[in-house]
């Protein structure tokens, strides 16, 4: 506290953000003095409306109630998402909207911020940072996505900015939206997209946006090296924008603001305080537009920076729990976001669907809508996309001879367990429950085609007569006992070879009893600490083909109904694959084509000895998550190649090829990578990754992300999962029909009563039939 008592706090940025917190600030302590600096004048501002969320509109009621009642005043509402596409217009309603002119916020802020006894300071550059920081107990640098302040501590903010793969324009129409608008508009360039809504009774939001390779083939980087006025817009484009999107406009004009094309920017921080000083907002973190506004994380940001300055004794335990209460919630929305946008930014991968699954996958493209939480917003709409078709988990999937009864895998999983590669008793039990718990297909864990291609003693093998019949035990009793089938995972450990169990230490090299390990180069896993592995010559790797071959025949013998080839997670196919671990000079090494050749040596001799009526898959890495390593483009060339040599279907995972490896982890993190092979390489997907619940699995399959859905600790924590899902989703039918044995458990058992608050959206709707779709009709 300064001497005399009073909180001094400095705030650069007179944005909603700024203004808000300022507010917020003074209201809490009104003995504080707050100051805000804004180089712009009062009146100005860039852009057009500001959208709000149900969530964020409660905390801004509770936190002042003034604000929320001029707000409320001001708010253009409706429930409907229009979306145009292929000449149809798909709506789905219930969605719940608030928006007003970006304009009439700053004015209610200002005018409070005046009532309260704000000072803000217009036209005015703010001191220099370390004046602030000294003479004020505390500094908001609410700057913006460019924040100076931001910049000139980058050592201690540790910044990062990614800037992505579309160009976009911000400008306003005087057609006035009565739904929240998705134009996706096919044109001789490739396909544009408008994202439009109403924020008053006189103008919408049009935000008009397309891929950088689009923007460039219709002509608009030719004002790429144009240096424009603060303040001046684009007109040559903000005219071509209005002639392709003439239709929708319907005579109306576009609205220039500051227009011009940007590439949205994605801003992280390492920390977001630094002494007294601390980030509010788009300085802090920013999140793509097309999930909601970053003037909605702003106030947000400012609502909570404000309570806990009210809550801790000191600036300095205020800022720890600003930071700690707010990253999660950004970090969430930033993964939501890049969902998004990355959508947006592969829209013509989904320009052949129909319209109704088109939509639908465009309004969960961010994983925050799913399935289920459509059928409670608008149940017609999920109904209409589903048809008279079961849940789309339950559907049945055909792959080549092998007629799979619904679309659930219970994803490979090492157990262990083994003796000598020998399965047990426990592997039995462990595939048989979760063949009986009734996922379509049962996978074994990798099992290794040769002693030293285990990657640790407790793994299992199919390289002798004793591990085939074991198998084969097991295989007999999952197609004796269930409809369930049985697929075989085939692997080679690599370099990751001769490591201890996993709960004795994951990927740590066995101490005796160890063996040596191959690969293509003599990389090892970690240097330093994993075997230095034997760099296979031509001779030694027809070898490691004819095991796998070997291997197959007797998978064959055992009965397994589907086989998979591994070729993930760093082990010997996989690192063939990557350029990060084969550095071979030779035809095996170097372009892709050579990475490629021994994994599909080893595919062809499998396949030619596995029987053609069963299927063949290829788990693949499709990114090492590392520089350098395979990426996105060229794992679609990779299941390319494994289509064209017969492969029925790819199971997409991620990674494990390099400790260096930095992945983006999330919910579903890996589906991106089955969706894009999927489209791209035209050939059947398996997701997999981070996929726990049936509401996932549902929301996957219906968008066209994928064909199968792999799940593996979920199936550990449930073994009927499964089952247990029909049951949530009160199906029974084909696709989960219930073991004869188990059949009295087949209804979910009678639980305590519950009398907590009903769900939201079902309160708007109770009294009412059929979904909200009300629409944006300006009073007067």
């Amino acid at each position: 506290m300064s001497p005399g008592g009073a909180r001094r706090i400095a705030v650069v940025g007179g944005g909603p953000g700024g203004l808000y917190f300022a507010a917020l600030a003074k209201q809490l302590d009104p003995e504080a003095v707050v100051d805000v600096w804004e180089r712009n004048a009062a009146e100005d501002t860039f852009g057009f409306g500001v959208v709000f969320s149900d969530e964020t509109l409660g905390g801004i009621e509770h936190a002042d109630p003034v604000i929320h009642e001029a707000m409320a005043a001001e708010f253009a509402r409706w429930d409907d998402i229009d979306v145009h596409y292929r000449g149809r217009v798909v709506t789905s309603g219930g969605h719940g909207f608030a928006a007003l002119s970006r304009v009439r916020l700053l004015q209610l802020l200002q005018q409070r911020c005046a009532e309260l006894g704000v000072h803000v300071r217009y036209l005015t550059t703010a001191p220099p940072t370390e004046q602030l920081s000294a003479e004020y107990d505390l500094v908001v640098a609410a700057d913006g996505v460019n924040s100076a302040i931001r910049t000139k501590y980058a050592d201690e903010f540790r910044p990062t900015i990614r800037t992505h793969d579309c160009r976009y324009m911000w400008l306003g129409t005087d057609l006035v939206f009565d739904a929240f608008r998705f134009q996706v508009q096919p044109t001789p360039h490739g396909v544009m997209q408008v994202h439009g809504y109403p924020y008053d009774a006189h103008g919408s939001t049009f935000i008009v946006e397309m891929h950088e390779r689009v923007w460039r083939a219709a002509g608009f980087d030719t004002s790429a090296g144009r240096d424009f006025q603060p303040g001046e817009s684009d007109h040559e484009s903000i005219a071509a924008v209005a002639e392709i999107f003439a239709g929708m406009l319907g005579g109306h004009r576009l609205i220039a603001n500051n227009s011009r094309w940007l590439s949205f920017a994605t801003v992280t921080t390492g920390r977001w305080s630094h002494g007294n000083i601390v980030l509010l907002g788009d300085a802090a973190h920013t999140a793509h537009f097309s999930i909601g506004s970053g003037t909605k994380l702003a106030m947000e940001d400012a609502l909570a920076l404000a309570a806990c300055l009210r809550e801790n004794p000191d600036t300095a335990s205020a800022l720890a729990a600003y930071e700690a209460e707010r990253r999660p919630v950004v970090a969430s929305t930033q993964r939501a976001a890049a969902a998004s946008l990355r959508w947006f930014e592969d829209l013509g991968r989904y320009t052949g669907q129909e319209p109704l699954q088109f939509a639908f996958n465009l309004l969960t493209r961010s994983r925050r809508v799913t399935y289920d939480n459509l059928k409670l917003r608008d149940p017609e709409f999920v109904a209409a996309v589903n048809g008279d078709a079961p849940p789309p988990m339950f559907r049945p999937f055909r792959l080549r001879g092998l007629t799979l009864k619904n679309r659930v895998i219970v994803s490979p999983m090492d157990m262990y367990s083994a003796t000598d590669g020998v399965p047990n008793d426990f592997h039995l039990v462990h595939l048989g429950s979760k063949a009986l718990g009734g996922a379509g297909l049962v996978m074994t864990e990798m099992v290794c085609v040769s002693p030293n291609g285990r990657i640790t003693p407790g793994c299992t093998g199919l390289y002798t007569d004793e591990q085939e019949a074991a198998w084969r035990r097991v295989a007999e009793f999952v197609h004796e006992r269930s409809d369930a089938a049985l697929g075989l995972q085939l692997g080679h450990s690599g370099r990751k070879g001769s490591t201890k169990l996993m709960w004795e230490g994951i990927d740590e090299p066995l101490p005796e009893g160890n063996w040596p390990v191959v690969g293509p180069s003599p990389l090892s896993y970690k240097p330093g600490v994993n075997q230095v592995p034997h760099e296979l010559s031509v001779a030694e790797l027809e070898t490691v083909r004819n095991d796998f071959a070997e291997a197959a025949e007797r998978g064959a013998r055992a009965g397994f109904d589907l086989l998979e080839l591994h070729c993930a997670h760093g082990y010997l196919l996989s690192s063939f694959l990557s350029p990060l671990t084969n550095q071979r000079q030779d035809e095996y090494g170097g372009s892709l084509e050579n990475r490629l050749r021994f994994p599909l040596e080893v595919f062809d001799a499998v396949r030619a000895v596995w029987p053609q009526e069963r299927p063949m898959t290829v788990r693949v890495s499709a990114t090492d998550w590392t520089p350098g390593g395979v990426d996105g483009p060229e794992s679609v060339a990779i299941a390319r190649a494994f289509a064209a040599h017969g492969a029925d279907a790819i199971d997409v995972s991620t990674g494990q090829v390099t400790p260096a490896e930095k992945p983006e982890y999330g919910r579903s993190y890996q589906t991106p990578y089955a969706d894009r092979i999927r489209h791209e390489a035209g050939i059947a997907t398996i997701a997999v990754g981070a996929i726990s619940s049936y509401d996932d699995v549902n929301s996957i399959l219906l968008a066209g992300r994928a064909d199968l859905c792999a799940l593996g600790r979920t199936h550990l924590y449930d073994p009927q999962w499964t089952l247990h899902a029909a049951v949530e989703q009160e199906y029974s039918g084909p696709g989960a029909e219930w073991p004869l044995p188990f059949r009295a458990g087949a209804r979910k058992p009678a639980s305590g009563r519950t009398d907590g608050p009903r769900p939201r959206l079902e309160l708007i709707r109770s009294g009412s039939e059929g979904t909200a779709h009300a629409r944006w009709r300006p009073r007067g």
